[in-house]
């Protein structure tokens, strides 16, 4: 994406569309289309209409955590972003510094054997950055109770500075979301998924169109730097991926919700280009050179020009076609984040 483009404060959503207005749901968000080089303004009520029978929606599963917690690292205030848990029982994590109106800023990661002392008698101390690219995220391991019960009494959804005020966790999960077992979650909610409703979701499947369900576990973003996403647990079901290649076999549109159902999809094809049952890490990053080798459209939100998440974007739709998609939604004020509208990029 050409650093021409400058987003203007004034297009960050700060609130949910249905507290924008009397009556609103959360499908009244606009809807930016795009096919090939031509580009449509719908609202996402009208997504039915653009869809057609034996379509497929990858949907993403994951719940959102209440993954911020206020603490203590000797006498500074800080404010620890839960990101992923490993396998080993350490957490990845992000130290910020609040900032005084309720939300954070960066702060210098590490060093390693810093303490951080949370509320509810929950220690962590941190051990290694997470990647050799960055001391942004680094790996703490957790004394005292678990991280699971932690966040559920202390912690509350990771809001950025953009964002007028906090909300509650409920705002926050999609229709699609279900708890983890083991307590697992994302950091950031998969938030392409946000706008449907049971409502919504009800027409589509009655005008034949069907949702898979994947689930990936999406961490910490970079808001400041814009890195490329670190390794991420994921899971296609062997029953989702029998559907994709039928839908693929019997000429449907396999439609990603979000760059994570993207990420998870894309890791479970095999060098036959069929999908097929995976769980673990992914650390795929989708790029325009990698291309993608079963989605053929994507449902996402409008993306800083900076964020590695538009180089996915790229692969699905060309970077001629992102870049005048962008204009138009920078021309007709379309509202960016979270909380902002929507982009459906189709084949």
């Amino acid at each position: 994406m050409t650093s021409a483009l400058r987003v203007p404060a004034l297009l960050s959503a700060r609130v949910p569309v249905e507290q924008r207005g009397p009556g609103l749901a959360r499908d009244a968000v606009r809807m930016l289309v795009s096919r090939g080089a031509e580009v449509a303004h719908h609202t996402f009520t009208e997504l039915p209409l653009l869809l057609r029978a034996g379509d497929l929606l990858v949907v993403n599963t994951s719940a959102t955590l209440a993954a911020a917690v206020d603490g203590w690292s000797g006498h500074a205030r800080v404010v620890v972003h839960f990101s992923t848990r490993g396998d080993d029982g350490r957490w990845a994590l992000e130290l910020r510094e609040p900032d005084g109106r309720g939300t954070t800023r960066a702060r210098a990661g590490g060093p390693t054997g810093t303490e951080v002392c949370l509320p509810g008698g929950v220690r962590l101390v941190l051990e290694e950055p997470l990647s050799g690219r960055s001391e942004r995220l680094w790996w703490a391991r957790v004394s005292g109770p678990g991280v699971p019960g932690l966040l559920r009494e202390h912690g509350r959804p990771i809001r950025y500075a953009y964002t007028e005020r906090d909300q509650p966790l409920s705002v926050y999960q999609t229709v699609f979301a279900l708890p983890s077992a083991d307590g697992a979650g994302s950091a950031e909610m998969p938030s392409a998924a946000r706008p449907f409703t049971a409502r919504l979701v009800a027409e589509l499947v009655s005008r034949g169109v069907q949702f898979v369900p994947v689930t990936l576990h999406t961490g910490v973003a970079s808001a400041e730097a814009h890195e490329p996403p670190c390794a991420e647990r994921f899971v296609v079901p062997g029953a989702s991926a029998r559907l994709i290649n039928a839908a693929k076999t019997g000429g449907g549109r396999v439609v990603a919700v979000g760059t994570t159902a993207v990420r998870a999809v894309e890791s479970a094809v095999g060098s036959d280009g069929a999908v097929r049952a995976r769980a673990g890490w992914t650390d795929l990053v989708v790029t325009p050179e990698r291309g993608v080798r079963v989605v053929d459209g994507l449902l996402t939100g409008l993306h800083e020009p900076e964020a590695s998440h538009l180089l996915m974007l790229e692969a699905v739709a060309g970077r001629v076609a992102v870049e005048r998609a962008y204009r138009a939604a920078l021309q007709h004020r379309y509202q960016w984040h979270e909380f902002g509208d929507v982009h459906l990029v189709l084949p």
